[in-house]
């Protein structure tokens, strides 16, 4: 259950990630998807219950499309380095040279990240991600604000890393369209609660 104050943001929320699952998180805003991540995250405690990974797994999360300065100084390897120690192994090199090549940013590492595309950057962002050799990818709106092929050259990477890797997916998005082309289940809000269902047999009219 969750709670903030007197206000029930919903209660009763059972589900389970398979490995290698695919699964999109739908619901209209305000019915909980971003507090179940935060939760999810660690980033916030539930009211009441709890949750568990399996042993050793390790998670990984990609946000929403963010907006940076177009003076932003650090290279799109550069930023992908972040997420590692200031002094690089061997080793450390070259796992990032294979991630940069797995989500198609080798021959554009030396762009600045101000000067890259939304789609650009979002792939980056899961680049970063992606150098914890995650079990499970967290998409919240990754998305969202980026133009058709954008989405489509994300989610098409997505899709990869889940059959190449068995890399277990959950999507949270507006966007049905992208759900049922890319993902094989969902999970939506609906009255304070969560349903499970097929991404195949999804009526937006449950929305």
């Amino acid at each position: 259950m969750m709670k903030f104050e007197d206000r029930l943001i919903f209660d009763r929320v059972s589900f389970t990630l398979q490995k290698g699952s695919t699964t999109a998180l739908l619901g209209s805003n305000g019915t909980g998807k971003t507090t179940l991540i935060k939760i999810l995250m660690g980033m916030l405690p539930a009211t009441s219950g709890d949750f568990q990974y399996s042993p050793k797994i390790k998670v990984a999360y990609v946000p929403q499309f963010r907006n940076l300065d177009a003076d932003y100084p650090l290279s799109i390897r550069a930023f992908v380095e972040l997420n590692m120690p200031l002094f690089k192994s061997k080793k450390d090199k070259a796992e990032i040279n294979r991630i940069l090549a797995e989500t198609h940013l080798s021959q554009i590492q030396h762009l600045r990240m101000g000067a890259a595309s939304g789609g650009q950057r979002q792939r980056a962002y899961l680049a970063q991600a992606l150098l914890d050799r995650p079990d499970l990818i967290i998409l919240d709106e990754a998305t969202a604000s980026l133009d058709p092929t954008a989405k489509e050259e994300l989610m098409l990477l997505i899709k990869h890393l889940n059959e190449k890797h068995q890399m277990t997916v959950l999507f949270t998005t507006h966007d049905i369209m992208l759900a049922k082309k890319y993902m094989h289940e969902y999970l939506i809000f609906h009255n304070k609660t969560l349903i499970h269902g097929q991404m195949k047999d999804f009526a937006e009219e449950e929305i």
